[in-house]
């Protein structure tokens, strides 16, 4: 029997690229996957049917952290706790620096970590009383990596990684293991849409950067993932694990 069977595990920004691939991989190792993303998601039931049964939609808005912190908590008392919780969701906008808003630049900390820190404190619960629990948050390459045109989404994704530091020290005295991953260049849906007829260019720039000439996939992402929710990474802990062919 795998070895997250009958686990509950909760995936936010279930529906994107990355997401839908995290979905599938727990999914096929047996666990309950709830899936979180926006409450106005067009077919979101129907969309993880098709990549797994037995998946459940969970909408809720992260920008709203007090409704999500309600929400949340209802959920783990009603499932009996989660024992998994990928922090995936993130939101993205791309321009320089003197064009962001205040407005832009909160929205993008608050969805991208305060949410992170309203869930896992959430999750964190159930899983101390268990003295078991796993918290997997998908950081970023533009922490290191170079990257124009996303200072708000860096600096949101740099918070991210202070969460798995000082959680991950506060919490491994109760068994629970919190760490990061953080995605290279992956192949999705977004780069199309957005990189339009330099998309082939940007392409080339990722191989050219990147150590291994092969583009990441999301299912690389999910399968590590995996692994460190598993008690083959028991004893790691506080790590921002990079996923990016050697940047």
């Amino acid at each position: 029997m795998p070895e997250l069977a009958g686990k509950n595990v909760l995936i936010t920004g279930a529906l994107g690229t990355i997401g839908q691939a995290l979905v599938e991989a727990y999914a096929a190792e047996g666990a309950h996957v709830i899936a979180l993303d926006r409450p106005d998601a067009p077919d979101a039931q129907q969309t993880l049917d098709g990549i797994a049964s037995g998946v459940r939609y969970f909408g809720c808005d992260l920008n709203d952290l007090e409704e999500l912190q309600r929400r949340a908590s209802e959920l783990a008392d009603e499932v009996g706790g989660i024992d998994v919780l990928v922090n995936n969701a993130a939101l993205v906008i791309f321009k320089q620096h003197d064009e962001f808003t205040i407005a832009e630049y909160e929205d993008q900390v608050r969805i991208n970590s305060s949410a992170v820190f309203v869930l896992s404190r959430v999750c964190a619960e159930a899983m101390k009383k268990k003295r078991y629990g796993k918290i997997v948050n998908i950081t970023s390459l533009t922490l290191t990596g170079r990257w124009d045109g996303y200072v708000p989404y860096i600096a949101s994704k740099g918070a991210m990684y202070g969460l798995i530091k000082g959680m991950a020290r506060e919490l491994g005295e109760h068994l629970v293991n919190v760490n990061g991953i953080s995605p290279g260049a992956v192949l999705s849906e977004a780069e199309f849409r957005d990189r339009g007829d330099k998309r082939e260019e940007y392409h080339q720039w990722v191989l050219e950067n990147q150590s291994l000439k092969k583009r990441i996939e999301a299912s690389d992402i999910a399968n590590l993932a995996v692994f460190l929710s598993t008690s083959k990474a028991d004893l790691i802990t506080g790590q921002n694990i990079q996923v990016d062919g050697g940047w």
